[in-house]
């Protein structure tokens, strides 16, 4: 099974690494030939304009979206999850709008308000997952069967619609494979 990895901007490295703490292999993504052969994709972190107008860019936005639309599971982080969100509060801005969330870019703060946090998350199990918040987006509601999956301080930060999962944390920055394993679960289910 092959994971691609966004690889225009953003924390991309660090998802290539935990994926082969996984035992799975990777290949960055910059190219829409390069989506032929992955089962699923993840969306790093970085900065949601900036990786919305280099999709634009090297002509993967419409591939993305059909691959995905024809099955391919994708998992976005902190801006990723921006990038899937149907609605951005108060933005224009281009998104591949595959999951029926609305997100809040930045809604943290600043960098300087950055955090970490333990998060009860079920569908891991009962030890509590360390999550990295990087001026974190979180989602502010979840519609049409989108599945809230985690919760930090009444805010929505982690959810699921079918073959979509969207954390508005960074979970590449620890060494906790959980919800990489989670995700390629996900991943073998559409297989």
């Amino acid at each position: 099974m092959l994971i691609g990895v966004l690889a225009l901007q953003g924390a991309f490295i660090e998802h290539q690494k935990m994926l082969g703490k996984c035992g799975i292999e990777s290949v960055q993504v910059r190219k829409p030939e390069q989506l032929t052969d992955i089962a699923g994709l993840i969306i790093p972190g970085g900065e949601s304009t900036t990786i919305g107008k280099l999709l634009n860019q090297f002509s993967l936005f419409e591939p993305l979206i059909d691959k995905a639309k024809n099955g391919m599971p994708i998992f976005g982080t902190c801006a990723g999850l921006i990038m899937l969100a149907k609605e951005i509060k108060n933005s224009n801005q281009p998104r591949l709008g595959l999951m029926d969330i609305v997100a809040e870019r930045n809604a943290y703060g600043r960098q300087v308000d950055s955090f970490e946090a333990d998060l009860e998350i079920e569908c891991l199990g009962s030890q509590p997952l360390r999550a990295v918040f990087i001026r974190a987006p979180y989602i502010e509601e979840v519609n049409n069967g989108a599945e809230v999956l985690a919760v930090h301080n009444k805010k929505i930060v982690l959810a699921r619609q079918g073959r979509f999962l969207a954390a508005a944390f960074h979970p590449e920055l620890t060494e906790d494979t959980r919800l990489h394993d989670y995700f390629l679960n996900i991943v073998k289910s559409c297989c």
